[in-house]
C-alpha cells in the first residue's frame, strides 16, 4: 500500500537533458490523490519524456520525484502502485485480447479468479467480448487503444498514467472511455491525462498543467485557466492553451476539435 497521506504525485525540479537539449526543465507539481490531472502542451513540449520518468522507465537527469509516496529512483516500490498507456500500447498481435490481458495479469501476479472477473468485466464495458478471443492482429487502432486501456488499469493501480487514451475511438467507445476515467478517479484512482483533444480535459480535468519548451508554464484549474483574471472574462480552454502556448513563441499542435458523442 502507498502511504495514506501522501500526494498522488510530487515532483521537485525534474530536469532530463539528452545531450545539449533540455527536454524537461525544473518541473515542480503536486497532484491529489483521486483526482484527474490534464497534462496539456504543444508537440515536443516534453509530455512523454515527462511521464515516462514518472513511470520509471527514464531516469531524470536531476530532480526528484515521488508516486504513491515512493522515489521513482526505487523502480520495484512505485511499479505496482502504477499504470501507464503510452501512445503506442505494448501489445502482441499473435495473441488474441484475452490471452494479452490474461499475460498482463500474470505479471501483475493477480490471482487467477480476481483477474478473471477482472477482465470479463472490463471486455464487456469496452464492448470487446466478442472479439475477446480474436488475434489482435486482426483488431483496428480503437480496439487495440482499448485494450492498452484495460491492461492499465487492470491491477486497480493507485496512478494512472494515459497518453492520448481516446486516440482511435469511435464516438462511442470515446465517450465510454471518458466515462471509465471519471468512474476510475470516483473510485479513488489518480490519473495523470495527456491528450490533444482539448474538451477531453476540460470535461474531465481536476486540475491542468501546460507544459513549453520542457517548462511549466501555466497550472490551475479548468474554470480559473479559462478566465481572464483583468477582466474576469471567461473563454474556452482553447483560447487559454492558444494564449499561454504563443506566449511563449510555441506551436500549439493541440486539437480544438470537441469529442464527437
Amino acid at each position: 500500500m502507498s502511504p495514506p497521506d501522501a500526494p498522488a504525485i510530487e515532483t521537485d525540479g525534474l530536469t532530463k537533458r539528452y545531450g545539449e537539449t533540455t527536454a524537461v526543465a525544473g518541473l515542480t507539481v503536486t497532484v491529489d490523490r483521486g483526482t484527474i490531472y490534464g497534462f496539456l502542451g504543444p508537440n515536443g513540449a516534453g509530455k512523454t519524456t515527462t511521464m515516462r520518468m514518472l513511470t520509471t522507465l527514464t531516469k531524470p537527469t536531476s530532480g526528484t520525484a515521488r508516486v504513491a509516496g515512493q522515489p521513482i529512483t526505487d523502480r520495484e516500490s512505485v511499479t505496482p502502485h502504477i499504470g501507464y498507456l503510452p501512445e503506442e500500447p505494448p501489445i502482441y498481435d499473435e495473441l488474441t485480447g484475452r490471452e494479452q490481458l490474461e499475460y498482463a495479469a500474470g505479471l501483475r501476479d493477480l490471482p487467477e479468479a480476481e483477474s478473471t472477473e477482472r477482465i470479463e468485466s472490463l471486455l464487456e464495458r469496452f464492448d470487446l467480448r466478442a472479439d475477446a478471443d480474436r488475434r489482435i492482429e486482426g483488431y483496428s487502432k480503437g480496439m487495440r487503444q482499448k485494450v492498452g486501456v484495460i491492461q492499465a488499469v487492470l491491477h486497480e493501480p493507485d496512478v494512472a498514467f494515459l497518453d492520448e487514451p481516446t486516440s482511435g475511438l469511435d464516438p462511442r467507445a470515446a465517450r465510454t472511455m471518458r466515462n471509465t476515467i471519471a468512474d476510475l478517479a470516483d473510485q479513488e484512482m489518480t490519473i495523470f491525462l495527456s491528450t490533444h483533444i482539448l474538451p477531453v480535459v476540460d470535461e474531465l480535468a481536476d486540475e491542468i498543467g501546460v507544459l513549453h519548451d520542457g517548462k511549466l508554464v501555466a497550472q490551475g484549474e479548468p474554470e480559473t485557466l479559462k478566465s481572464r483574471a483583468e477582466t474576469g472574462e471567461s473563454r474556452s480552454l482553447e483560447d487559454a492553451f492558444l494564449e499561454v502556448t504563443q506566449k511563449h513563441g510555441g506551436d500549439a499542435g493541440q486539437s480544438a476539435e470537441p469529442p464527437a458523442e
